[in-house]
Formats: C-alpha cells, structure tokens, sequence
C-alpha cells in the first residue's frame, strides 16, 4: 500500500509574535478572512479562530442537504485543515464574554484568549426561549450543525408517517418544510407537515410573484399553513398553540424567533435588538472589535439577515484587519440594497426572486446548485507548502537523512526504536542498589523505605498551534508512564521551549501553557512544582513526573493464557500527518476526526490504571513505538507470543479510512521496519492493510495497555467503558516465540 505523507510541515515561527487577531465564530465572513488570510498572511500576528465545533456548515447547501441532494460533508467546511492552510490556530470552545479593559475573550470552558483585535462572526440563535419545554422537546434551525445532526438522528427513527411541525414561515421555513417533506418521501414515509406563522400573512419580505408560487408549491405538497398563531407549549409528540389546538409531532423545529446570543448583551457594546451595531467600516463601538454576518446590525445601512452580506463583506474585513495593524486606511462595506434569492423547493427545482419576474423551475436549481458549490470549491483542495530539497550541490547521504517526509509533530517526532538503541548501547547499567531500572528505560525505578518512586520524562513537538491544548495532551502524555506503571503521579517539573515573541506574549503564552498543564496535573492528584522555560524555533513541551507505588507494574511479566486490554483506540499518528498533509476524504470530514483524536489523547489513564494495576502481570502505555511495537516489547525475554483479533482492535474516527487512503506519520515507516517479520497473519488486502498500518501507527498520550488473567478480563472491561474509556479486549498472550499473529 502506497503510503502518503504530510506535504506540509509545522511552520516555524520566522518573525515573534507580537500581535493577536482573534476571529470568534467559523462563520461565512470568518471562513473567507482565513482563506484570504493564507494568501497575504502578515508578518508577527498570530491568527486564532474560535468556534465550538471542528467544520462549520454553508447556510446555502442547508435546505438541499436536508432534502438529500447533498451529503453532510458536502455542506461543511472543514475549519482544522482551513486553519492550518491559513497558520492559524483553531480553539473548539464558544465565547461567553468579552474582558475589554484587558483585551482577553473569556471562554465557556473557563479559558481566556488574548486579542489586539477581535472579530466576531457567531451568527444568530433560531429558537424559542419563552415558549415552555422548547429546549428539552424541540430543535433550532440554528446553529445549523446541531440541527443537521438532530435531523439524521431523526430519520433514523422508524415512523412511516411521522408529524412535523416548523414554526416560522419565511424563506428559511418554507425550504426546510419542502425539503423535509421531499426527503421522506423519498424514503417512503408519507410526512405530514404542518407550518406556523405568528403573523397573519407568510413570506413577508418575498415580492409578490415568488410568493405567490412559493405558496402554491406548499399547497401542491400537501403541507399545512396556519398564520396568525404561535407555540404556547411544546411537549414530547406535540405542540399546542395560543389558539387551544394541539398539533402531534415527532419533530419540531424553530425557524423563527431568531435572536443575537445572549452573552452579547453583558459585553457593553452597542447592541441594536441583540446584534451588534457596525459601522460602515464593520467596527463596532469598540474600534478593536469588529463584527460580520447575521450577528451584526448594518446600522448605517440596514438589511434582512442574508448570508450574501456577509459572503460580499468578508474582503472588506480582511482588508480593515490588516489595515487597523498597519496604521492603514479603512475601507467602507457598501452592501447592495437587493439581490437574487434562489429559493429551493424540495426537488431539484428552485423560485427565483427579484425584479418580480415568476421564475420558477429545474434550470434555477441548477444555477443555485452551482453557485453553492463554486462557493465550497473554495475550501476543497488548498496548496500544499513546498518541502525543504537538499540543495545542489550536496554532500552525499543528505537527501536520505531529510527523508520522505516532513516531519511530524508529537509522538511521530519521536527517535526510532533502531536508532535509540544504537543510542544507548553504551549507556552503563544501573550501578547503585536503590535504582531498579534497566539501561535505557523511559522511567526510573528507585527504592525507598515505603516502595518505590518511578520518575519519568517526557516531551512533545507541538503538532496543533493550540498552545494550551497542546499542554494537557503534553502532560497526559508524560502521566502515561507513571500511570503504567501503577503508580500514583506526585510531583512535575515542566521544561518549555516557547517559539519567538513580544516579551507580553511569551509571558501570556507561558501562562496559558503552564495553566493548561496545571489543571490536568492537579487532577491527577500531582503538583507542578516549576520548570525550566527558553525560547527556540517552535513550541515544545516536557515534563518530569515522579510516582508512587508500593510495588511498580512493569513492562515485562506477561503470562501465556493472559487477555490483552487496550484503553484507548488507535490512530492519532495517521490522523494528525493527515492534518499536516490538509488530506480531503469525501467519506469524512477530516477536522471531525481531527477533533475526536485530540479529545481521546486528553484524557487520562489514572483511573484505567488504578482498575488495571491490581491484576496486570505487565501493563505499558503506547505511545511512539506503536500498537505492534509495545507488544513485541511486552513478550521480549518470556517465552510468549500475543494473538490480536483485528476486529476487537479499537481505532480513532476516521483511522481506517485515512490510512486506505494512504496517510501515515513520518515515524510509521521506521516503526515497520523495525517490527518486519514479527506480525504474522495481515492480509494485504485494503482493510487488512490498513489495520497493519495502524498497528505501527505512533501514539501521542495513547491508551494503557495491560495483561490481566483472563477470568478477571470481562469485569475490568466492564468497569473501564462504565468509566467512559473506549476499552477493548484485543487478544491474549499465547506460548511460543516473541511474535504477534493477527487472526
């Protein structure tokens, strides 16, 4: 299997960071900011987005989607690869404040963001706050991913004639009543829906003739207008309205009721019904912040909420971003006072309003369809940074050391196990009786009078711009021997090497690190106690950990008969070089799968370990080395091999597909050559190979890996998945050579 590997590398810090651009939302005007931002990047500004989820959805693609003409990928634009292509760091958080007098955004998770200038692009909020048991019994078309995912999980119901009712007949209301209804009758269901509107008369707003057609299209579909009445309680299976009827209902949905968020109110801005007021310039009444799309009040020129607004204001933005920096002019955002709406019907057929002609049919669909995807187009495929070429002329042997590939960050920057042992071949063995370890081990083992204290080291190359994501994924990682070892993790000592920056930002971007680090450490019951910090190319981060225990768990000692438990599942290697490398699946979203690794090499094992280290005969965690390396380090000495079932074997969202694609770390080649020979049983064909690769694939802060008697395997694996870890058993130890056999 042809492997790829990343084309582009971890950008080296060339000028300091001495200024903080802070985009909060992944909206229409942000996406397009960062993209523009990518061509023209300026020198010494940091670029940060901030947006709870890892791909934001295209209002325009919305109505087709639900009808079933586009797939969710299709939609969604996927903000990792669109932040690395832009060098910008991506935060999967929401705002909740904003702290102006010190220029910080504060966070829902409790962190804060420093920024020199602030953008915000959240979009509005479709929902019912008043209206009793809308939270708990209900959907809003907005924020759209959410109600993109309550929409698949609502067609997975089996209800051959379900009731719908949306309330809000606008534009937006009566495309998701005729796309629903198209989508389930395409599933052969028979839909019966119903359409609310407060006011007396339905599409206001749409000139006459559209209306007129739009009208007759929900006539010929057999949904059901009511005007002039609203939801006063919303319950499991129905509605009832201020008028006293009940209405049944297996999926209701706001479209209406659209409103700024809430938190926009406490920020002292000035606001015009929640949305914030801009001037022609997008600045709002605090000149640092600016303001785009739905969230924003045109005071100097009103308008509807349409996503074109903000498609056509997104280069003026950019423009004023750059232009606040450089002491530069602004440029004034003129929006056009109308513009075509093309309104989909369900099927592939749209309306067409402006000017007041009665245009409707398939060849307007046509039109919007490419429209729509002109637009998205524009996230596909980015260009890949150049690789570093050895120059000519060059000494020989140059090309080789640079390797196929840039390197990665993480686990995949580790050293090979070859080399490391060349390494340490030399390395004395321990020669004082209080110190238990072998020569070269990761942790030590030293005596005291009551047990041991395991001490280990560890560090990362970042591979994410996430500063202070970067230092708990860091600081789990390095918790992972002590914790392997069965040990209670006590004291940490931090050694950081920051990339070049203002003297204020070093010290922001040292506390948000060591903050960061701090919150993971004391969970685990440690402190960190200081450290060592310097400055140099990019972002590192280590830790030494110390431990307690009275007995450790070692790596060796497995026995044959022995289960194999795995804590975590496998892939993080091959999907962060896929990030590295902007890959682009049409059968994932990559900033998805992105976003669930990161979440998996986050959490701790301490409480895996105080389960597992009771009954383990030999427990590690794996990390560089890989799956298959651990393993083979597991059986060395014992007389044992290991049996893997290669469908227990658990794998990250997006693992299996990333590596049939080809994708993999630059540390995966030196990982398979190292174990060649010793995994019998992988077929090449593509699913088996692509387990083969995984199998090698280098894990940052992966999961712990324990031989436990096999009569005790299925309580612990209960235990640990009531624990919220994705555990497996994975196979079990057998008599016979140090080899692994996949069956």
């Amino acid at each position: 299997m042809q492997t790829t590997y990343p084309q582009t590398t971890y950008p080296q810090t060339t000028y300091p960071i001495v200024k903080d651009i802070v985009l909060v939302g992944g909206g229409h005007s942000h996406a397009l900011v960062a993209l523009m931002w990518a061509m023209q990047p300026l020198a010494g500004v940091r670029v940060t987005i901030i947006n709870p989820n890892p791909a934001a959805p295209y209002t325009g693609m919305l109505p087709g989607y639900i009808a079933g003409h586009y797939t969710r990928a299709d939609m969604m634009i996927d903000l990792f690869r669109l932040a690395r292509h832009a060098g910008a760091r991506l935060i999967l958080d929401s705002a909740a404040g904003l702290d102006r007098g010190g220029r910080h955004i504060l966070l829902q998770s409790g962190r804060t963001i420093p920024y020199d200038l602030c953008s915000i692009d959240i979009g509005i909020a479709s929902d019912l706050p008043r209206v009793a048991g809308f939270g708990q019994f209900s959907q809003a078309a907005k924020p759209l991913g959410d109600y993109a995912r309550a929409w698949e999980a609502f067609l997975q119901r089996d209800i051959r004639a379900p009731h719908l009712v949306l309330f809000g007949a606008g534009v937006g209301g009566v495309e998701l009543a005729l796309a629903s209804q198209h989508r389930l009758r395409a599933m052969g269901r028979a839909p019966q829906i119903t359409l609310v509107e407060r006011h007396a008369s339905a599409l206001n707003g749409v000139g006459d003739m559209a209306r007129a057609m739009l009208l007759d299209e929900l006539r010929t579909a057999g949904i059901t207008l009511l005007t002039g009445v609203e939801p006063a309680q919303i319950f499991e299976g129905g509605v009832t309205l201020t008028d006293g009827r009940t209405l049944p209902s297996d999926f209701t949905l706001a479209v209406a009721g659209t409103r700024g968020q809430g938190w926009l109110a406490e920020t002292g801005l000035d606001l015009v019904d929640g949305h914030i007021n801009v001037a022609a310039d997008l600045r709002s009444s605090d000149t640092s912040i600016f303001a785009s799309g739905d969230c924003a009040h045109l005071g100097f020129a009103p308008r509807a909420k349409a996503g074109v607004y903000a498609v056509r204001a997104a280069p003026i933005l950019a423009h004023n971003l750059r232009a606040s920096l450089l002491g530069q002019p602004l440029r004034k955002f003129a929006p056009q006072k109308d513009y075509l709406k093309l309104i989909s019907l369900g099927g592939k057929r749209a309306v067409a309003d402006k000017w007041g002609l009665p245009l409707r049919g398939a060849w307007l669909w046509r039109i919007k369809d490419k429209i729509d995807r002109d637009f998205m187009a524009k996230f596909a495929d980015y260009p890949a940074m150049p690789r570093a070429r050895a120059p000519k002329p060059a000494v020989a042997g140059l090309t080789a050391a640079m390797g196929e590939a840039p390197l990665c960050g993480g686990c995949g920057a580790k050293l090979g196990a070859d080399a490391l042992t060349d390494g340490l071949r030399a390395l004395p063995s321990p020669r004082r009786r209080d110190v238990l370890s072998a020569r070269g081990d990761d942790a030590a083992v030293l005596q005291h009078s009551a047990g041991v204290q395991v001490i280990t080291t560890d560090h990362l190359r970042s591979f994410c711009f996430d500063a202070g994501l970067m230092a708990r994924i860091a600081a789990t990682h390095a918790l992972g021997d002590v914790w392997a070892m069965g040990a209670a993790p006590q004291a940490v000592l931090a050694q950081i090497t920051l990339p070049p920056a203002s003297d204020t930002k070093s010290a922001q971007l040292l506390a948000e690190v060591m903050g960061a680090a701090s919150e993971v450490i004391t969970a685990a019951g440690a402190d960190l106690v200081g450290g060592h910090s310097a400055t140099g190319a990019e972002l590192t981060i280590g830790f030494t950990v110390t431990g307690l225990a009275k007995t450790p768990i070692m790596t060796t000692g497995a026995q044959a008969g022995d289960a194999l438990i795995l804590t975590k599942p496998l892939g993080s290697g091959i999907i962060m070089a896929a990030e590295m490398a902007l890959a682009r699946l049409d059968i994932i979203i990559l900033g998805e799968a992105v976003a669930a690794a990161l979440t998996h090499m986050q959490r701790g094992q301490g409480a895996a370990s105080a389960l597992l280290a009771p009954h383990a005969h030999a427990m590690t965690d794996v990390t560089g080395f890989g799956l298959a390396g651990h393993v083979l380090e597991m059986l060395e000495g014992g007389g044992i091999g290991a049996e893997l079932i290669a469908a227990a074997i658990p794998l990250m969202m997006g693992a299996q597909e990333l590596a049939q694609a080809g994708y993999g770390s630059s540390l995966l080649p030196t990982n398979m050559s190292a174990h060649a020979g010793r995994v019998d049983g992988a077929k090449k064909d593509k699913e088996t190979g692509a387990l083969e690769t995984l199998l090698h694939d280098p894990q940052t802060a992966g999961g712990l890996l324990a031989a436990v008697p096999m009569d005790r395997a299925d309580d612990l694996l209960t235990k640990l998945r009531a624990g919220g870890d994705a555990a497996a058993i994975i196979g079990r130890i057998t008599a016979g050579a140090a080899r692994i056999t996949l069956v």
